[in-house]
């Protein structure tokens, strides 16, 4: 294995576990596009490019995105409730 590849692995091991210690949604939600990008790239070095294509697309960007209004409607709504 390549150097460069265990790099990528440590770091995807290291965004996982960070994801789910983390107690903050925001912090937690930007780890898990961080992973998203760069399990793309992993998928990239496997010479996967549609896999890869699909994770930065889905897994980095609708997903993130999704999950961002989500966060921001969860917050909103604690907002109104705290009124």
């Amino acid at each position: 294995m390549d150097y460069l590849e265990l790099l990528f692995l440590g770091l995807l091991i290291v965004c996982a576990v960070s994801a789910c210690v983390s107690r903050n949604l925001l912090a937690s939600l930007i780890i898990f596009m961080a992973y998203s990008v760069i399990m793309s790239v992993i998928w990239a070095l496997l010479k996967a490019p549609d896999l890869a294509a699909t994770e930065a697309a889905v897994g980095a960007g609708v997903s993130g995105i999704l999950m961002f209004i989500t966060l921001k409607k969860l917050l909103d709504i604690r907002r109104d409730h705290d009124e």
